[in-house]
């Protein structure tokens, strides 16, 4: 039995966003299809097109390659970040992308617990560019008459004067300070008092980490 296709076939295609009509050799074409085909951009062929394989997208391509010449407007921002505020998600993104260089909580009283797990050292000016250090303070003279922090010095030494009193818990590795030509050294678990006014030597033959407090707390604008 043969075919008929007409000219409500083709705007059914042109509807469903097809651009080309199959027949075959026991199909008839009648000429109004053929005007609707002109009409709408339909072609017709004897078999159907073959699908061109999906084409990957190189990672290395710009967002705006990825995500079309014309990019993501504002309005889909608005509709994705409202989802994720729907879902509670927006906070935690905003979380990702905070600067700080370290997860907190605090109390509108000044209480303040800081995630030791989630702190990002800085690199430490010891004045000796052979010498590698880095520390990162917690505890800032903007909230304290204290300061405190985080302190690595991995195998090296440098001079150092405290204008200031400090003590140092040493967490990991070996912390060394000589004073007047001795040397003291503190393991892991071990307390150090240092008063103001020393000229030492602090040094770690492999990597000390140390939890450091320091009274006054603008112990930087001192030295």
């Amino acid at each position: 039995m043969k075919r008929l296709i007409c000219a409500g076939d083709i705007e059914a295609l042109s509807n469903e966003g097809k651009k080309v009509c199959v027949v075959g050799p026991q199909t008839i074409v009648t000429p109004a299809a053929r005007d609707a085909a002109d009409t709408f951009g339909i072609t017709f062929c004897d078999e159907e097109p073959k699908a061109e394989p999906a084409k990957a997208v190189s990672s290395e391509k710009a967002p705006a390659e990825i995500c079309g010449a014309d990019g993501i407007t504002s309005d889909q921002i608005y509709q994705m970040l409202k989802v994720l505020m729907d879902k509670g998600l927006l906070g935690e993104l905003l979380k990702c992308c905070n600067n700080k260089p370290y997860e907190s909580e605090s109390h509108a009283n000044g209480l303040k617990v800081v995630r030791g797990k989630t702190v990002k050292m800085d690199v430490f000016d010891t004045g000796d560019p052979n010498a590698t250090a880095y520390y990162q303070e917690l505890v800032s003279k903007d909230e304290s008459h204290m300061s405190a922090g985080f302190l690595v010095i991995d195998h090296s030494e440098f001079a150092w004067e405290l204008t200031y009193e400090e003590i140092d818990y040493v967490i990991e590795g070996t912390l060394t300070v000589t004073i007047d030509g001795k040397k003291y050294t503190a393991n892991a678990g071990d307390v150090l008092f240092v008063p103001s006014g020393s000229k030492v030597i602090w040094g770690s033959p492999d990597k000390a980490r140390v939890f450091y407090s320091t009274y006054p707390a603008n112990w930087a604008d001192l030295l």
